[in-house]
């Protein structure tokens, strides 16, 4: 199933503009909008979030503007900058989200996340670390996936949602949207709600051959589109910079065997041009171009740069049963979206290498489950449990001694340690006796064995809340053998030092 992005950033063009003015720009909660003249006229081209609010949009005369705001800052629209802006966002996009990445001007992208959403986990928690990018970098943003371009825009531009993915109720939902989202000219809307038309259920509702003779094919061509009933390709970007090979064939192929033999020349081809700049790919794209004008596309990702095309084949080889060949492919292209230099590395036939091995171990594993799934952990200076375990790539290089912190030696941890600490109830004597029993997810166990305590202060250097809290650690074990790592949050005679209550921490294997 087809799935795309459609970003909107409802003011791109005034955020663009504070951005690049920095302090001189007027502060954020400041009604801002950017004017430029269409003839005679001096018309307002974008609008921020805060003067939208207050009734201004794209298209009113600056006049009435300032007369509806008073104080109201206006400064001169530049369209140029803004589409390359938007350009330079969408190569950031191209790189880090998605293989296939158009342009939807002027505020907006189209990115196709077909079987993209495994690597960030699934397609929601793509979608949200996509918005809260842009929102640390001062950009607004909404999003929506969908089947189709033309639905996944009018969800994001006019859904209730922030970030909206289409569900079973798909054509219900797009059913209720203004007529608006389906991307018409004004003067085409204006005559339409003159008519009593406002949303696109009754526009489908409506007899196809009536609205084409009154407003000609390009209504009944959107409406095909939002739906699916007709194809709407999409123009990628195709940044000059980047590592790009790419075959046409004057017969279109379809067979898995012969799109296998032209990507074996093809990946040949790319690994003699990145050996010739001496860099290795971490992210490659394969794009997929049909007859009828869709691309498919696949995304892999190495863990360290490879310029080894028996390698690359075989993590692409993986994501091969998710290409839709349709009627035939005419066009394949391989391209390098993220590169690193590589080293010259002697090299023997002779010795096995191992760490090539793990290398694609842990390649074909990411690829499959997500690199955010697969990291090892690594110690981390600091006395609080949750805090001395990082967790890093899986093949990051190893930490220097110095900077490894370590683990206690003497005192033992657990196996398993909770995400976060889980509270429980417990009979015990204070300040220093470890609970006699404790109930924990509901079952009531008696504790026959304990060790501790093990003092843990907070760190105060981190937050002033820390400044006098204990922890005090407990090794327990009940009578079925299961061992338990337990704390009361407190020393027993300092209310500041913690509220007295008991703690789940840990499992011991």
């Amino acid at each position: 199933m087809r799935k795309v992005v459609s970003l909107y950033l409802p003011s791109w063009s005034t955020d663009r503009w504070r951005r690049q003015q920095g302090s001189v720009a007027p502060p954020p909660g400041e009604p801002l909008v950017l004017a430029g003249r269409e003839g005679s006229a001096r018309l307002i081209q974008a609008a921020c979030a805060r003067a939208r609010r207050l009734g201004l949009h794209p298209g009113l005369p600056v006049a009435q503007g300032q007369a509806r705001v008073p104080g109201l800052h206006v400064h001169e629209a530049d369209p140029a900058a803004d589409q390359a802006a938007l350009e330079r966002l969408g190569l950031w996009c191209l790189r880090r989200y998605s293989p296939l990445v158009a342009l939807d001007p002027p505020d907006g992208l189209w990115l196709d996340a077909t079987g993209v959403g495994h690597l960030f986990g699934d397609d929601r928690a793509m979608l949200e670390d996509l918005v809260l990018r842009l929102a640390r970098s001062g950009i607004a943003a909404r999003c929506a996936m969908a089947g189709t371009p033309g639905a996944a825009h009018g969800l994001a531009r006019h859904g209730y949602q922030r970030i909206t993915l289409a569900d079973r109720q798909i054509h219900e939902a797009l059913g209720v949207l203004p007529i608006e989202a389906l991307r018409l000219p004004d003067e085409m809307v204006r005559s339409l709600r003159k008519l009593g038309f406002e949303q696109v259920g009754e526009l489908c509702r409506t007899s196809r051959a009536a609205l084409a003779l009154r407003f000609g094919a390009l209504l009944g061509e959107r409406l095909d589109q939002m739906f699916g009933r007709l194809a709407e390709p999409l123009t990628p970007l195709a940044p000059p910079e980047l590592v790009r090979v790419e075959r046409a064939f004057v017969e279109p192929i379809g067979t898995a065997e012969s799109l296998e033999h032209q990507l074996d020349l093809l990946v040949a081809a790319l690994c003699t041009r990145l050996a010739a700049r001496a860099l290795g790919v971490r992210r490659l794209d394969l794009l997929c171009r049909r007859v009828d004008a869709r691309t498919e596309a696949v995304r892999i990702g190495t863990g360290t740069p490879s310029q080894d095309p028996r390698h690359l084949l075989r993590l692409l080889a993986l994501r091969l049963d998710g290409i839709d060949p349709g009627f035939g492919i005419e066009r394949l292209a391989l391209v390098a979206t993220l590169v690193e230099p590589v080293r010259p590395q002697q090299t023997s036939s002779l010795v096995r290498d191992r760490q090539q091995e793990i290398v694609g171990l842990v390649d074909t594993l990411a690829n499959r489950l997500g690199a955010s799934r697969l990291y090892r952990t690594v110690p981390v200076e600091s006395d609080l449990p949750e805090r001395a375990v990082s967790r890093v790539a899986a093949l990051a290089p190893p930490q220097a001694p110095t900077q490894a912190a370590g683990w206690p030696a003497i005192l033992p941890r657990p196996a398993r340690l909770l995400a976060s600490p889980e509270p429980v109830d417990t009979l015990a004597l204070l300040p220093d006796h470890p609970p006699s029993q404790f109930v924990w997810r509901g079952i009531r166990r008696q504790v026959v064995r304990a060790d501790g305590p093990e003092r843990v202060f907070g760190e105060w250097w981190r937050q002033d809340t820390e400044r006098h809290s204990v922890r005090d650690y407990f090794q327990v074990e009940d009578q079925a053998g299961e061992r338990f790592w337990l704390f009361r949050s407190g020393d027993g005679m300092d209310p500041a030092s913690g509220p007295m209550r008991w703690y789940l921490h840990g499992l011991f294997a």
